[in-house]
């Protein structure tokens, strides 16, 4: 009686049993009906991003031959090396550009009322939902020596000849933190949204300054927003095309101009997929010390 009662034990997979564990394993790996809408997404990703970026990361080190001769040729060439440095200087001066004139514009919009919010809304999104290679023709158009810009300023009195905003630093970052805006702007308006104004009026109360009550309360609760901002800016920046092209000079000349080159021009794929996998390993390095020190969950995808 007790050897049946083991067996049908053992059979129906009750805990106690052997084979209780693979059933519960095989429980927890099955997808349920909704599970299943994931599959096509997981496939897409699996063949469009995931199956490339391996076949990229194999290159760099196959192309042309077997080694770390790419990676060595990055570090060994004084050019490719200020490239790099050029790269992370302008993406830095650019991050911080944006944000000075980003959270103003955030704090005004969770001040403001609500037509005029939507109005300063509707201004960062309207632009954010035009082509960039359309908007740095504009620049162009706007910040040369015979452009918008120079000649009001001339008119104006103001300069008495034009200033070159093309092919130099300046209209480099001048270009890329009108794109980068919206991506700072929007982060850092979500969570000063999320503020209770009760706190301000709080330390009002208890004798402090507007101004410090700002500065003291206010300030360090939209930091999470202002760090996200700040990450998707730089990290983005590191990577931008168009516009240092359009923009910039030779002696502006960023990574990802330089991987355009040496696919198109010179054909070393090898060593161009080395230039992308460095930035690659960038940005999940940027995205581990972050996540050291930050809620990277919270703070950009709004969760607690």
């Amino acid at each position: 009686m007790s050897l049946t009662r083991s067996v049908t034990l053992e059979k129906s997979g009750r805990p106690g049993t052997r084979s209780g564990g693979p059933s519960r394993l095989r429980s927890k790996l099955r997808l349920d009906g909704w599970g299943l809408l994931a599959v096509p997404l997981l496939v897409f990703l699996l063949v469009i991003f995931v199956g490339p970026l391996c076949l990229l990361i194999a290159k760099s080190f196959t192309d042309p031959t077997v080694g770390f001769e790419n990676y060595q040729k990055i570090f060994a060439e004084p050019l490719y090396l200020k490239i790099l440095r050029n790269t992370f200087v302008t993406a830095l001066v650019v991050t911080v550009v944006t944000l000075l004139l980003a959270y103003p514009y955030a704090y005004l919009m969770t001040i403001a009322k609500p037509f005029w919010r939507t109005i300063l809304l509707l201004l960062v999104l309207v632009p954010f939902w035009t082509s960039v290679l359309v908007r740095t023709f504009a620049l162009v158009l706007l910040l040369r020596d015979t452009g918008v810009l120079n000649t009001i300023a001339q008119d104006a009195g103001l300069i008495s000849e034009p200033i070159a905003m093309l092919r130099t630093l300046r209209g480099v970052v001048f270009g890329m933190v009108q794109v980068a805006l919206p991506f700072a702007v929007l982060p850092i308006y979500a969570t000063m949204r999320g503020i209770d104004t009760r706190l301000t009026q709080a330390a009002q109360g208890l004798g402090d300054r507007p101004s410090g009550a700002f500065w003291r309360v206010f300030v360090p609760l939209s930091m999470p927003g202002v760090a996200a901002g700040m990450l998707l800016t730089f990290i983005q920046a590191l990577g931008y095309y168009i516009t240092p092209a359009m923009l910039g000079g030779p002696k502006n000349t960023m990574i990802g101009e330089l991987i355009v080159q040496q696919v198109s021009t010179v054909l070393q794929f090898g060593f161009a997929a080395a230039l992308a996998v460095i930035l690659l390993v960038t940005t999940f390095v940027l995205l581990a010390i972050a996540g050291r020190f930050m809620n990277l969950e919270r703070m950009l995808m709004g969760r607690s």
